[in-house]
């Protein structure tokens, strides 16, 4: 090779210079990445979180790469070591002569690049599988045993997954350095092929022998840990090993794992005696015995002895089905109760249910999120969520149901006045909760406020209303400063002059501090902003807010966790925080039914149904909260007795707070989950019935009905949600904030029967002391109706509603004009000693400044239905002209301003005028309906809404 040639292939300096220059910026954007990560983790005070992470991908990165890298080139080197030097020189006769010249010349690449690039395939493989590593080296036993193999459950959830796992890999492993092996022998000769001999030297004999064996040996123990995954596997009907599984299929699989030690052992013997008949007849008669044991035989047990007998061979298993079934869903403690519902009303049935009536909500959270826009946004740079919350708050010592949603900053509502120093330096947070009365609405139709306005004032008393955190908040904000400096975040505006424009400086520890050089330069490149170096708004004091939404923060620091659909805001101890609920899920506890999450959550209501598979165990077993203002993460450890959190809590010690750690504020705020319960739900559905037999034949099987309602964007045919609501359910001692859903005969064509069967309940009321969760929390209680009774379900309700010839003609006189007719959601009640159906009814016009407003209140209690103006009067139309209770209330109210304030009022001379006038106005305008004079109805409404004004004004 001449020194020219030499030349032209050194690589020039600029090109080189370039390369080095691509290499330190690939290497430093992955430096920045980790630096950011480790600042928001510590900031947070959840780093050991991510040194962890950290620490465990790369050991399982470590330990794969040394595993399938050093293995496949141990046997590269082996092969190649051993290869018959007679072949070294070209042969015309041998196909694989020039393939030899190349590797010959490629040698060292191959021998030492082929296993680099093969460790690096195999790290990042196993370093997936890091939780499932960490989670076998932390496992904790839970005590009780599966009833096939007598195993702990804590074998299937962290054992049986890890061994598969190192099965599979080793496996990989194996079958990839056996492949490697013999394609060196036959490139270089070590096995031969002429015509239909072949030959093999006793170096690549005893090598493949033994890859050979090893391999079966590891098919063998993966053969014998098959036997434990029939234990979730799913046979149609239920869930588990059947009658032909424990006769025919685990003995198969026993029988394979042995047949495949002995034809190993077989391959060992071949590799040195030289004989390869015998173990090829083994494998032969392995593959054999596979399809016999593994497929024929179990057929044969299921056509020919099961199919006859079934209900009656398979009725302990399906009795092993329904108990782990519903151990798992957390379903073992439901209280049962026959309801022998009343389907006749009569004068004051609802009387000793005034306490659940008196907390009906007619404010539909899905409606009147317009609503909250137009009356208190104020701003356009404001928003509220489409879908808002419900909660409870003690107010004057009595609980209070409230729709509640946060006024989050909406940055494209500024318009052309977006830039990067308004939207990051300026336009920083939200501001303010705002809350409505569950069953109250003014006389036009309003929601009525407990909490609004800006500055935020009400019945919830002083808090932090700055909302910084939140499910809709700018990616990024950089905020602080030094306290001599101005402020420069915008607060709100109390009037439309520059003077009344009032900013603000964040003072909490919300994100990681931008107090050097490197740190701005690692942020710029993370949000791609060079404003971040160079503006002159960020300073030392400056802090960087990002990953912001309540349920990215939790997810981050608690990786394990399975969270909540809906995280929804309360206002705790002065703060507004976000409640998250945080689930430890699994997919293999033995014989429980497995069922897709995402698809039993997603209902009318459900907003974020993540894409998440099958499980058939789960456990609410944390609680976390989200400080709206700083940041502030805490998950507290709410089901301690799960053994998945207590893995999760050896591998993340420190991490978790007791229950003893909240305080009575945070726990009168706390939920049943919505979507737990919605995952219990659909189980029910099936297993209510616990008899094998009544199981079997599926006779009694229910579903949750569909929304008849269906007010969200989504697909016709989706499922009614479970509404929060504060009641006394038959059999209990007073109202609880409770969350409920009903039942009807399941059916999978259009002709199903819309009749209640089930109606079930779940305490959500934690209770109010520091660190002590109520009892009778979490309790679920199935109140079931005999097959005789003919309770009509929500669908056949709101046909009725739809149907009713008077119904219609005032929906009618409501849609007059530009208007259109919403109704909300239908609730269920178990009043009156039957179930009681109330629907608030909207109306809304076309204009773009629209939002419903409360005109009318459908009820209905076995087949008599009654429409009127409010609640209350629709009771007493529909309880002989006295329910015996009174309803939530259609006036406008008085709200205290600070807790336990009373609100008082003194009717002056100009009230009582206006309301007098007002009674005789709607004492008109029942007269007019009734003789169908339609303009007397238009001038006594206009009369209505002129006296009612009148009230108002003198009122205030």
């Amino acid at each position: 090779m001449t020194n020219a040639t030499v030349s032209n292939r050194r690589i020039s300096p600029f090109r080189l210079s370039v390369l080095i220059i691509v290499l330190i910026g690939f290497g430093f954007a992955g430096y920045t990445n980790v630096m950011t990560d480790y600042l928001w983790f510590d900031q947070l005070g959840f780093s050991s979180v991510l040194i962890t992470q950290i620490l465990a991908q790369s050991i399982m990165f470590l330990i794969g790469a040394v595993v399938l890298g050093g293995i496949s080139g141990l046997s590269l080197a082996v092969a190649y070591r051993s290869r018959p030097i007679y072949l070294k020189f070209p042969d015309q006769n041998d196909p694989f002569s020039v393939y030899r010249q190349l590797i010959e010349q490629l040698r060292k690449v191959l021998l030492i690049g082929a296993p680099l690039l093969l460790g690096v395939f195999g790290g990042v493989a196993a370093s997936s599988r890091w939780e499932t590593a960490l989670a076998w080296l932390n496992r904790t036993y839970t005590g009780e045993v599966d009833p096939q193999f007598g195993l702990d459950i804590s074998f299937y959830f962290f054992d049986l997954p890890f061994l598969t796992a190192v099965t599979t890999y080793a496996s990989a492993t194996v079958l990839i350095s056996g492949l490697l092996a013999a394609f060196v022998h036959t490139v270089f000769g070590g096995i031969r092929f002429n015509g239909r001999k072949s030959s093999i030297t006793k170096a690549a004999r005893v090598q493949i022998a033994i890859m050979a064996a090893l391999y079966l040996i590891i098919q063998g123990v993966s053969l014998w840990l098959d036997q434990y995954k029939t234990m979730t596997n799913s046979s149609g009907l239920y869930t588990g090993a059947t009658y032909a599984d424990v006769n025919a299929v685990i003995p198969g699989f026993q029988i394979l794992a042995m047949i495949s030690a002995v034809v190993a052992l077989l391959f060992l013997v071949a590799a040195f005696i030289g004989q390869w008949r015998l173990p090829i007849m083994a494998t032969g008669l392995m593959v054999v015995s596979s399809l016999i044991l593994g497929g024929l035989y179990p057929w044969v047990v299921q056509t020919f002895q099961v199919g006859p007998n079934e209900r009656t061979l398979e009725a302990v298993y399906i009795d092993r089905n329904i108990e782990a079934t519903r151990k798992a869903y957390g379903l073992d403690a439901v209280e049962n109760q026959n309801y022998q519902a009343k389907t006749d009303t009569t004068a004051g049935a609802l009387r000793a249910d005034a306490e659940t009536t008196a907390n009906i909500r007619i404010i539909d959270p899905t409606l009147v999120s317009a609503s909250f826009r137009q009356l208190e946004q104020f701003q356009q740079y404001y928003n509220f969520e489409n879908h808002l919350d419900v909660d409870r708050y003690s107010l004057n010592g009595k609980t209070q149901d409230t729709v509640i949603a946060v006024r989050e900053l909406n940055q494209a509502g500024l318009g052309s006045a977006r830039s990067w120093y308004n939207d990051t330096i300026v336009y920083t947070h939200g501001y303010g909760v705002v809350a409505a009365f569950g069953n109250q609405a003014s006389s036009d139709g309003q929601p009525v406020f407990l909490q609004s306005g800006i500055p935020s004032k009400g019945a919830l008393g002083e808090y932090e209303p700055r909302i910084y955190f939140g499910e809709n908040s700018p990616t990024y904000s950089i905020v602080g400063s030094d306290k001599s400096a101005k402020p420069r975040e915008f607060d709100y505006s109390a009037g439309n002059s520059e003077s009344d424009q009032t900013y603000t400086t964040f003072s909490g520890n919300g994100g990681p501090t931008l107090n050097n050089v490197i740190t701005r330069l690692a942020y710029a490149i993370k949000f791609q902003s060079e404003q971040i170096l160079l503006s002159d708004a960020v300073n030392d004091k400056s802090q960087i807010l990002y990953n912001r939404n309540p349920i990215d923060r939790v997810k981050a620091v608690a990786p394990y966790l399975t969270l909540d659909s809906d995280a929804y805001p309360a206002v705790v101890d002065g703060k507004v925080q976000w409640i998250v609920d945080g689930y430890t899920t699994s997919a293999n506890y033995p014989y429980s039914r497995a069922e897709n999450f995402s698809r039993s959550i997603a209902d009318t209501s459900t907003t974020n149904a993540f894409g998440r598979g099958a499980i058939n165990y789960i456990r609410n077993s944390v609680k976390a909260t989200v400080d709206a203002y700083s940041g502030e993460v805490k998950l507290y450890a709410w089901d301690v007795k799960d053994p998945i959190l207590k893995t999760w809590s050896k591998v993340y010690p420190g991490t978790l707070l007791p229950i003893s750690k909240m305080s009575g504020d945070l726990l009168s705020h706390v939920r049943y989950p919505a979507d737990l319960f919605k995952m219990q739900r659909a189980i029910l559905g099936s297993y209510h019935v616990t008899d094998s037999g009544s199981f079997y034949s599926q006779q009694d099987a229910w579903m949750t009905p569909n929304d008849p309602v269906g007010t969200t964007s989504t697909s016709t045919g989706a499922l009614q949600p479970p509404y929060y609501l504060t009641m006394q359910v038959p059999g209990t001692d007073a109202p609880a904030f409770s969350i409920y859903s009903t039942f009807i005969p399941r059916s999978t064509g259009e002709s199903s029967r819309n009749v209640l069967r089930g109606y079930l309940v779940a305490d959500s009321d934690a209770g109010s002391v520091a660190g002590k969760v109520s009892p009778n929390y979490g309790k679920l209680r199935l109140l079931t109706l005999p097959k005789a009774l003919n309770v009509p379900g929500p669908g056949l309700v709101q046909n009725n509603f739809n149907a009713d010839s008077e119904v219609s003609r005032l929906l009618n006189i409501l849609r007059q004009g530009s208007t259109t007719v919403l109704n909300g959601n239908l609730l269920t009640l178990p009043v009156g000693g039957g179930l009681l159906y109330v629907q608030p009814v909207y109306i809304k016009s076309t204009g773009e400044t629209s939002y419903p407003l409360l005109k009318k209140v459908l009820v209905a209690f076995g087949d008599k239905i009654a429409f009127e103006d409010t609640l209350t009067a629709a009771l007493d139309s529909l309880f002989g002209g006295n329910s015996g209770a009174v309803a939530g209330s259609t006036d406008p109210v008085v709200t205290p301003t600070q807790p336990g304030d009373t609100p008082t009022a003194t009717p002056s001379a100009a009230l009582k005028a206006a309301l007098a006038q007002a009674r005789q106005a709607m004492l008109d305008k029942a007269q007019a309906m009734a003789s169908g004079d339609w303009t007397a109805y238009g001038k006594a409404e206009k009369a209505l809404k002129i006296a009612l004004d009148a009230a108002l004004a003198a009122a205030k």
